[in-house]
């Protein structure tokens, strides 16, 4: 074997995301190395033949307390390299055998003229789901999720259910159309009619609002009191096999596993609770997926991160055994 020859297969044992030609199979590399992409996937914007597309949308611009969530997406991403590393746990089977994953990279915004932001996103995700895949977005602040509601209501009509993790309701009062307003989505989105409160749930919620809008709240008190199981018991009566949007926001969790975010609430979800609960949903119809407001400038060795590449990982294991079942 000649000396470049050498080179070159040792080349393809690292940096995947750019290397690799197909966007099928766990990519085993250096965790500590490489181009980074979501779990080693394939970085692409050629979005033919894709099951399910990973982007992020890096936005912090109107939050109301820390900023940097701009940086989540980022983060998340060098996490996941010490997830992909080995078969998902419990799984128990390689996510990308049959199921076509990529990383797009991140939604280009203009934050020069942020009243240029809102439509940004959602031409970004028609894009994606014109193609006929799935999405899985890494934010980015919480205000992502509503131009990404509008963009799955016209893929796949209106209203969807919510499924959505948090510490705050994110319900507030706002009718001024063009507010970033990281607090006010799901007041919007069901005064537009793109989520039916009635078959919407939120979990974890410990921030108070005199009104929540009609959707369920599972709170973080709920969840502590019931637990687990009995979380997903509800959310499967609830949901039910209606499309259905999920949204995790980190801060979900408690700050003593997420404290790299910028709205914590002390007495939230442990990350235990968090990953058995998403892991719990097999039978839902998730549409569309998000996870959001993970700041690494306040994070601690990574565990912020890390929580959100594990719930991200459980979320496109989700996606493959609905494949493997027929129902993707």
């Amino acid at each position: 074997m000649h000396d470049e020859d050498a080179a070159d297969d040792a080349d393809i044992k690292i940096d995947g995301a750019i290397s690799r030609k197909s966007p099928y199979g766990l990519a085993l590399e250096p965790t500590f190395a490489g181009v980074l992409s979501f779990m080693r996937r394939n970085y692409s914007k050629n979005l033919k033949g894709a099951d399910l597309v990973i982007s992020g949308v890096p936005l912090d611009l109107a939050v109301t307390h820390r900023p940097g969530a701009r940086l989540g997406p980022q983060g998340i991403r060098l996490a996941s390299a010490e997830v992909a590393s080995l078969k998902p746990y419990p799984w128990g089977f390689d996510p990308f055998e049959k199921m076509a994953v990529i990383d797009y990279g991140d939604c280009y915004l203009d934050v020069h003229n942020p009243m240029t932001i809102h439509d940004a996103i959602v031409d970004h995700a028609r894009h994606i789901l014109k193609s006929g895949a799935r999405m899985l977005t890494l934010g980015g602040d919480h205000y992502i999720t509503y131009p990404l509601l509008q963009a799955h209501v016209e893929k796949f009509g209106k209203p969807l259910s919510l499924i959505h993790f948090d510490a705050h309701c994110d319900t507030w009062a706002d009718d001024e159309p063009k507010s970033l307003n990281h607090g006010s989505m799901f007041y919007k989105a069901v005064k537009d009619g793109l989520i039916d409160p009635e078959h919407s749930v939120q979990i974890g919620i410990r921030t108070w609002n005199d009104d929540f809008m009609g959707i369920n709240i599972l709170d973080a008190p709920w969840v502590h009191r019931h637990g687990t199981d009995a979380v997903i018991k509800e959310v499967n009566r609830i949901v039910g096999d209606r499309p259905a949007y999920f949204t995790f926001d980190i801060d979900c969790l408690d700050p003593a596993f997420a404290p790299g975010t910028g709205t914590p609430v002390s007495g939230g979800l442990s990350a235990a609770q968090g990953l058995a609960i998403v892991r719990g949903f097999t039978e839902l119809n998730l549409v569309g997926m998000d996870v959001v407001e993970v700041a690494p400038a306040y994070d601690q060795s990574q565990i912020t991160a890390l929580a959100a590449a594990h719930i991200a990982c459980d979320l496109i294991c989700l996606m493959a055994k609905r494949k493997a079942d027929g129902k993707l």
